[in-house]
């Protein structure tokens, strides 16, 4: 026959679990920004690189163009050449205004791809400039995500033991409460700046609360007959002593296996 859950079993798992996370908690404030700063460098970084790519990419179809300029206006020469050689048998002045006619259409078109690859070459050069700039960007932001992340890894490298620990206490202490109580639980662990869902009452009011607490509300929270909701902050009360007893519990099972 299984054994009746009590409400103060229930408040002890309760308790449990809100010191597990707390501990939890206090970990990632340790980690702080430290994980979102180096997912942003690398997110900036490999954009740079992006950008990088794109503008060799850009710089290499602007040199192919200007090839292919090179190979026009050597066409355009050829045929200037080859006009000019015709010019010299033509019959009458209407055949050689014709072929000067071609001679200057050609001319016209050599003008036009030079003023095209000088614009490419310009553009070339502002584009060496960017690629010079980002790159010189992903050197220093690169320099700032090493230290980062050495800074990082250290802190992670000091509590990693714990946390793991920690994430599966957690875990088996939520286990152990009923689904509906754990999700009022999470809520109300959402809703708190500090994550504290389950609290202790001190000196008549709950911990960090100025409200005090009425004694016939504190005789009920010590009887551990019901789980009292604070009225003013929305979180569940434990007495102090159940609080002090589940510490020192906590404390020893973390330390005992660390």
């Amino acid at each position: 026959m299984s054994q009746e859950v009590t409400v103060e079993m229930k408040l002890r798992a309760l308790y449990d679990l809100q010191l597990i996370d707390s501990r939890i908690d206090k970990i990632k404030a340790i980690r702080g920004d430290l994980p979102l700063e180096v997912q942003d460098l690398e997110d900036e970084i490999e954009g740079l690189h992006t950008r990088v790519d794109k503008l060799k990419n850009e710089i290499s179809e602007l040199e192919n163009d200007i090839k292919a300029k090179k190979i026009f206006i050597k066409s355009c020469l050829d045929k200037i050449t080859k006009y000019k050689e015709q010019q010299k048998n033509v019959r009458n002045n209407r055949e050689f205004e014709a072929i000067s006619r071609e001679i200057d259409y050609q001319e016209l078109e050599i003008q036009l791809a030079e003023k095209r690859m000088k614009e490419a070459k310009s553009r070339i050069e502002n584009k060496n400039a960017q690629i010079a700039t980002a790159e010189e960007k992903i050197k220093e932001l690169s320099n700032h995500l090493d230290f980062k992340k050495q800074e990082l890894e250290s802190i992670m490298s000091e509590t990693a033991k714990e946390e793991e620990l920690l994430k599966k206490k957690s875990e088996e202490f939520a286990s152990l409460i009923e689904p509906r109580l754990l999700a009022a639980y999470r809520r109300i662990r959402e809703r708190m700046k500090n994550g504290l869902a389950v609290v202790p009452v001190e000196r008549g009011a709950s911990m960090g609360s100025f409200f005090t607490i009425p004694p016939q509300r504190q005789l009920e929270i010590q009887s551990r007959k019901k789980i009292i909701i604070d009225e003013h902050s929305g979180r569940i009360l434990v007495d102090s002593d159940l609080a002090r007893e589940e510490e020192e519990k906590i404390n020893h099972l973390i330390s005992s296996v660390l």
